[in-house]
């Protein structure tokens, strides 16, 4: 199978995860120059060497984005996604709520959901695992047809072909994790290898189910504190010249949806060169980033995507678990499809106050011009030039459809068909504009928070701990981080997060695993053991993440960054426990 964007993927493949972790050496001087130079601009967004101790001195939010135009002038072709925020999304403006909680990627927009009453429905299908894959969901009718066509349009957005996998719809993640982990001979193929630096209830699930069908389970390393795979200790588990070429399962995420730290694809290659079968969770990755070009040119057996409905309104959704076809015979023909769903059409039934409302709406909402400012020359190459003018006229095209107020049709055969509207958002920024805008956005809040220390500490204790990467061209867009008050000791996550919520901020809370400590952490690998005795990885640590997606903005890293620094106040949290009570709001505990 050859990409739809090759060419694009080619020219955002350096950017993106093409490094290889595999081989020790340094990079050649022409490629470590524009990580170098990446950085460099990062960091003067604010000032080098500028420590904030106050939360009342931070400069303001059109101060640091101007100071991050001027750093890194193309962000300014980012500007199609604010645009597109503003149109289509314009709850998250109106509402002021930042969402930092979303994994996965998005199928419809808020304006477009106003126009009409939900978009489908699930029900629960009893047909097995490997005859769904092999035959479909059964006989002909409307709704295995609207089922077919949702399909075409997730492999077509996941840039996999039709005739190379198979696919079937999941309650959740989890249900899509253990379907297979009935499914997998692992008697005859008896290894289960996960690469995940957090705890996830869906790939526990999968490990559990293993070990009770015979297989023998390992995890990779993660070097503390930067999270990187420990590369020696992963290579070793999967060339092992004593195992027989029958290995088994290596489920690989890519990246880390709680630290942002990136492995490279090549990771699979060898892999599969010593005889495993490859599961690339791709629920972590952003927007289009299957694209990129390694993984248009290698094609995992299986791969578990997560969708919801409505970004910042509606997380429910489903999880897609899809099989190349030539997969499929090594699968257990008896298995079961416990946890696979059908989609079926919702009653149509359009709310023509609704439409009013929602046109009104889109009328009165300010900045929802598409206009877009000719990036300037001096900044930008006329290949980037052509490229954002060509998202401007595909965009373009699509506002008409919703001044058209249609959020679904009816073809002449019957079956109605959807616009998935997020998606189609996806298409038109493309893979290249929406890494380049993560990239900007989360090495920014990386860099600002590590300039917020506590005053009066000596040295400037600092206010937050980063868990994973720091400022790298190559990190993921999330990060995870434990806040630390002016004595040193920890805040609980848990109460992080209730405070963010009630500043309308939404985050995670997660635990990283799997840590490995070398010579110069035994300080910090003792301390975590004696916060978590009662956690079964006893070298572990509760965190907070926060994810980026191609909808966020500056603002909203902006928020978060501004919220955190309220902790510099030592009084902070004693002050938000007084101001709900003040207000009778009992019903919230801190």
């Amino acid at each position: 199978m050859q990409s739809n964007c090759i060419r694009e993927a080619s020219k955002a493949c350096f950017n993106s995860c093409c490094a290889n972790p595999l081989h020790s050496s340094s990079p050649p001087a022409a490629a470590a120059a524009p990580r170098r130079d990446f950085v460099v601009a990062i960091l003067s967004t604010i000032h080098p060497n500028t420590n904030f101790t106050n939360h009342e001195s931070l400069p303001s939010s059109s101060e640091l984005l101007s100071s991050l135009k001027n750093a890194v002038p193309n962000y300014l072709n980012t500007v199609l996604a604010d645009n597109i925020r503003a149109q289509d999304y314009y709850h998250l403006n109106l509402s002021n709520h930042v969402c930092l909680d979303y994994i996965g990627h998005g199928l419809f927009s808020y304006a477009q959901k106003q126009t009409s009453q939900p978009f489908f429905d699930f029900t629960y299908t009893s047909v097995s695992f490997t005859s769904h894959l092999l035959y479909g969901g059964g006989e002909e009718s409307p709704s295995s047809e609207f089922e077919a066509r949702v399909k075409r349009r997730i492999l077509n957005y996941m840039n996999l072909s039709e005739e190379d996998y198979s696919l079937a719809f999941t309650a959740n993640q989890s249900s899509a994790f253990k379907l297979l982990a009935d499914s997998y001979p692992f008697q005859s193929h008896q290894n289960l290898l996960t690469v995940y630096d957090y705890d996830s209830e869906a790939v526990q699930l999968m490990i559990d189910t293993a070990g009770n069908r015979g297989g023998r389970t390992h995890s990779a390393a993660f070097s503390w504190p930067t999270l990187r795979v420990n590369s020696r200790k992963l290579r070793k588990i999967v060339v092992n010249k004593n195992k027989p070429r029958n290995r088994g399962l290596f489920v690989f995420p890519l990246q880390s949806r709680m630290t942002g730290a990136r492995y490279s694809y090549q990771w699979m290659n060898l892999a599969r060169e010593n005889g495993w079968h490859v599961l690339l969770d791709a629920s972590a990755l952003a927007a289009k980033e299957m694209e990129t070009l390694g993984l248009s040119l290698f094609q995992p057996d299986f791969l578990i995507c997560s969708f919801f409905k409505i970004f910042g309104e509606n997380p429910s959704g489903f999880c897609c678990l899809l099989v190349k076809k030539s997969s499929v015979q090594i699968l257990n023909q008896s298995s079961t499809g416990i946890g696979m769903v059908s989609l079926v059409p919702a009653a149509k039934n359009i709310n023509n106050s609704a439409i009013d409302e929602a046109d009104e709406l889109l009328q009165t909402t300010p900045s929802c011009s598409y206009k877009v400012s000719s990036p300037s020359p001096s900044s930008s190459s006329s290949s980037e030039i052509v490229e954002v003018m060509k998202n401007q006229k595909n965009l373009d095209q699509s506002i008409n459809k919703n001044k058209k107020k249609k959020s679904s049709h009816i073809p002449n055969d019957g079956v109605e068909v959807f616009e998935f509207r997020g998606l189609d958002h996806a298409d038109t920024l493309g893979l290249i504009l929406i890494s380049s805008r993560l990239r900007y956005l989360v090495n920014w809040l990386v860099n600002a928070l590590l300039s917020l220390r506590h005053p009066h500490s000596g040295n400037g204790l600092p206010l937050i701990m980063l868990c994973g990467p720091r400022v790298r061209l190559d990190r993921g867009p999330a990060l995870s981080f434990n806040i630390y008050d002016w004595k040193g000791e920890r805040v609980e996550p848990v109460l992080v997060q209730k405070l963010a919520d009630r500043h309308n901020i939404s985050v995670s809370i997660g635990f990283l695993k799997n840590i490995c400590f070398s010579e110069g952490f035994e300080e910090d690998k003792e301390r975590l053991r004696k916060m978590n005795k009662s956690k079964r990885d006893s070298c572990g640590v509760g965190v907070v993440s926060a994810s980026l997606g191609m909808l966020s903005n500056f603002e909203d890293v902006y928020r978060i960054w501004a919220f955190i620094s309220r902790f510099l106040d030592a009084d902070f949290v004693e002050k938000e426990k007084w101001r709900y009570t003040a207000l009778n709001q009992t019903t919230v505990e801190v």
